[in-house]
């Protein structure tokens, strides 16, 4: 049996250390707004934050995490109206929606880390996430919406991130 914090709620699990945190978050805990898309932490897309810092959760062994606190994409804000939710929606970003969890995490942990970010901010925190719709553009807008910056006024690509 593991103890583990997720998004502010002790959960008891019974798997074994080794199993990755997001098998325990998707099927033990039924929090699914985590997704799977690479399995070995090269995509984003399974991003949460362990004790407030971006994580891929299809690596990390679930026994590693100990008493720090894990926050999914459902622990942001109670009804997903966190700014960066809602810039989301304002700015159009989702086209398939599939990484989108994820980039929203990273985004999330820039903005706690970095209230105003620069386009560099941006191009390096995001880069570990892919988009194969390629609406990088929109997520650059999104956060900068989500920071106070505007929005979809100025639209260019993040630096680095393939498509």
């Amino acid at each position: 049996m593991i103890r583990i914090q997720v998004n502010g709620v002790h959960h008891t699990v019974d798997v074994e250390p080794d199993t990755p945190l997001l098998w325990v978050l998707r099927d033990a805990l039924g929090l699914t707004g985590t997704k799977y898309g690479c399995g070995i932490a090269q995509c984003g897309t399974c991003t949460v934050h362990v004790d407030g810092q971006p994580a891929r959760a299809c690596v990390l062994p679930v026994g590693s995490v100990g008493d720090m606190r894990i926050t999914t994409i459902e622990g942001l804000h109670p009804e997903g109206r966190h700014a960066l939710q809602l810039a989301w929606i304002a700015e159009q970003v989702p086209q398939c929606g599939y990484c989108q969890s994820g980039q929203i995490m990273s985004a999330a942990a820039l903005l706690a880390a970095t209230p105003q970010p620069t386009d560099s901010d941006i191009d390096a925190a995001m880069a570990g996430n892919l988009c194969r719709c390629g609406t990088y553009p929109r997520i650059r807008a999104a956060i900068k919406r989500a920071a106070g910056q505007g929005g979809s006024s100025k639209r260019r690509a993040v630096k680095g991130a393939a498509s």
